[in-house]
């Protein structure tokens, strides 16, 4: 399990670049299983905002956005690991920046 922020931004990192290249299901489901291990290290550390993004971001990949379209998340949820803050008003601003990337 991933224990410490430079791990969870590091393995955010490494899931950048293999989400790009993603064509077959079967590597949607290894992706699926590495996002459910950062939001477990997300939930253990207490990041909220982080677990909200990957939530939108299973469900961008479920609705078949690769590439650029899922980067966005991406750079959200290194954002909420690297910002390594917990309350509320870091959760709010996080929650308005899903809002933003939803809207386009």
């Amino acid at each position: 399990m991933l224990a410490t922020r430079g791990e969870t931004t590091g393995a955010v990192a490494m899931l950048r670049g293999r989400i790009g290249g993603v064509r077959a299901r079967d590597s949607i489901a290894e992706l699926a299983g590495e996002l459910e291990s950062l939001r477990r290290a997300a939930a253990v550390q207490g990041l909220a905002s982080a677990v909200a993004i990957i939530h939108a971001l299973e469900s961008a990949l479920a609705r078949g956005e690769r590439g650029a379209l899922v980067d966005g998340w991406l750079m959200l949820l290194a954002d909420a690991f690297d910002c390594g803050r917990a309350d509320g008003a870091a959760a709010d601003a996080f929650a308005a920046a899903c809002s933003v990337r939803l809207a386009g």
